[in-house]
């Protein structure tokens, strides 16, 4: 059985995690002011896709194993960037005011999951193989 890739004891202890939450709460927050015609369209999306972010980095977590941990934390990645450009989307058609909050929430979310990503792999390269 592979090592975890942390020593943290729960995934509420990462930094990746609690940016992930905070970014998320923002989303829910910002996509009360767009229009109530978009609930199950663009605000819809853009919740899930922020839930997801941590969600997938919480389940990653409990799983057994750097690979699959490392899978999870990607699967994070895309729905962050499935964020972004909804976001993107919702601001530039005015359904939302431009957040400079929301906007660094976002920025730094995707800088500290990157850098999660970029440690993560490097424990796996220095993870003997079973076969060894």
């Amino acid at each position: 059985m592979e090592e975890r890739p942390h020593a943290s004891r729960s995934h509420r202890n990462l930094i990746v995690w609690q940016r992930g939450m905070a970014l998320c709460r923002q989303i829910y927050r910002c996509t009360q002011a767009m229009p109530s015609g978009e609930l199950y369209g663009l605000t819809g999306q853009m919740r899930r896709a922020s839930v997801s972010v941590p969600s997938n980095i919480a389940e990653g977590f409990g799983r057994e194993g750097q690979k699959e941990f490392l899978r999870h934390l990607r699967i994070a990645q895309g729905s962050l960037n499935e964020l972004a450009t909804q976001h993107e989307l919702a601001t530039s058609m005015d359904m939302i005011p431009s957040d400079p909050t929301t906007i660094r929430l976002i920025e730094e979310t995707d800088l500290v999951l990157r850098g999660f990503i970029r440690s993560v792999k490097q424990s796996l390269r220095k993870t003997p193989s079973p076969s060894a």
